[in-house]
């Protein structure tokens, strides 16, 4: 069966059919990193890591490319609000790269604990200023820009399809002049070099055939992908928050610079995890982090667990019971595991052969995710495969463990890590030779000590010595 997704330009399910055979280009809008992504945000970058997983299942070679914001994003996308790179910096007493490479740090943190695959090309805007002016200058060239008041705009008004991907209807959506930038000639043109604004010594400027400034926020995505994707490229994802501005200036700006329309194929957008209170936002405060969630006592894992159980098109209200729910169906998950494997008689060699009913829930889960990534039916089949009785063990832990492949749930690992612990009595025996070490240790016996170290490794046991103490791993 063929992949399907639902392509926001346009509004229907569409075959995917790459422009260069068996290889996909793929452009994730990545974060502004000003402050720690909330989760709401990470729901984006877990169905980035989804589609991008289901590609590479089906053999594609995929080129996925993540921007990273750390200049030129204001509070309100439409060019005003505050500088969220700046007035973070001024908040915290740092620089604004200070802020940005301790942001970074963090969200990537975040994207490894949540299983989240590296993306191939990490972009950050502060690097690829020259880029950004070079577009620039080809928009202006092929007559797309205005000055005003000492910034250089883009005149929506020159491209016949601008709003296409957000359906607009630009005469009915009139603007009040005293709530647009006075410098613009319509209301929807948007910045893409400034040299003046309202932010007084901004922090981060580079010289420009249009004066010392800085990129607008659309200007960057633009830039980046097409130097890394080229100048028509297979899906572009986001936040459905994108798609009336950003999404829609991205596409203006690049179509217009490169005369080719479509830019992009395929726009894929998720939307909103919501609270009691709507949609979650930096800007109303109370977020809640990752990290929120681990001190609670949740593992990573099960807040995907949670996002997977909904399709990444509905919103999906967060609340801590949900979670819970995920967490029990998950520990659970891991159990059914463990169960098949001991009947087994262990766990299936790497690239095992999956036959007879076992191929059939497999087939059945691809065939979901097939079909616009339906994950809450892909879970489903797992599910029913493990529960299914008349399956071999074998065969439905190999089939688990390649429809974990896309899911990216960790159980393979979760279940090698119980198997490699040992019985009881043999983990008694290692505490026993980890206690005698340490009373030599102590004695200044370092001879014993080195000899009970040698003889643990000659049984494939690893020690590590650290400031908390001796932790040990089968090597």
């Amino acid at each position: 069966m063929a992949l399907t997704l639902y392509n926001t330009l346009g509004r229907t399910l569409q075959v995917f059919e790459p422009i260069k055979s068996g290889e996909v280009g793929f452009y994730g809008c990545g974060p502004t990193v000003y402050n720690y992504a909330h989760i709401g945000n990470l729901r984006a970058y877990i169905t980035h890591d989804t589609l991008v997983r289901t590609l590479r299942e089906r053999g594609y070679t995929v080129t996925h490319v993540m921007n990273i914001t750390d200049v030129g994003h204001l509070s309100g996308d439409n060019d005003d609000g505050d500088d969220k790179m700046v007035k973070s910096a001024e908040e915290r007493g740092k620089s604004v790269l200070e802020i940005a490479d301790f942001y970074t740090k963090a969200f990537f943190n975040d994207t490894e604990r949540l299983n989240i695959l590296r993306p191939t090309v990490v972009c950050k805007a502060t690097e690829h200023v020259g880029e950004m002016i070079a577009l620039i200058k080809r928009i202006e060239a092929n007559g797309f820009t205005y000055q005003s008041g000492g910034n250089l705009y883009f005149d929506i008004t020159k491209l016949r399809a601008y709003g296409e991907l957000a359906l607009l209807n630009l005469d009915e959506r009139k603007v009040a002049r005293t709530d647009m930038d006075a410098n613009k000639r319509n209301p929807y043109d948007f910045v893409l070099w400034f040299t003046k604004s309202k932010f007084e010594n901004q922090a981060l400027v580079w010289d420009s055939p249009w004066g010392r400034g800085y990129p607008g926020w659309h200007i960057e995505c633009s830039a980046m992908s097409i130097k890394y994707l080229g100048e028509q490229f297979d899906i572009h994802a986001g936040g459905i928050d994108h798609i009336t501005i950003h999404h829609t200036n991205e596409i203006a700006q690049s179509e217009a610079a490169t005369g080719k329309h479509p830019w992009v194929k395929y726009w894929v957008h998720n939307e909103f995890l919501i609270q009691d209170k709507g949609k979650m936002s930096k800007s109303a405060g109370g977020f809640l982090t990752l990290q929120t969630l681990l001190d609670a006592g949740y593992d990573a894992l099960d807040y995907r667990y949670f996002l997977l159980g909904a399709h990444y098109r509905s919103q999906v209200q967060f609340s801590y019971e949900a979670l819970d729910g995920a967490r029990n169906a998950r520990k659970s998950l891991g159990d059914r595991i463990r169960v098949l494997a001991e009947k087994a008689g262990g766990l299936p060699e790497s690239g095992a052969e999956i036959g007879g009913n076992a191929a059939a829930y497999l087939e059945a889960f691809h065939k979901a995710l097939d079909e616009d990534l339906n994950t809450p039916r892909a879970l489903a089949e797992l599910w029913g495969l493990l529960r299914d009785q008349t399956v071999d063990g074998a065969e439905a832990l190999a089939a688990a463990f390649a429809m974990d492949r896309i899911l990216g749930l960790n159980i393979a690992a979760g279940a090698r890590q119980e198997a490699e612990k040992g019985n009881p009595e043999e983990i008694a025996e290692i505490e026993a030779l980890l206690a005698e070490r340490a009373k030599a240790k102590k004695a200044k016996d370092f001879a014993a000590a080195d000899s009970i170290r040698n003889t643990l490794k000659e049984r494939g046991i690893l020690l590590e010595d650290g400031p908390t103490g001796v932790t040990w791993r089968r090597i």
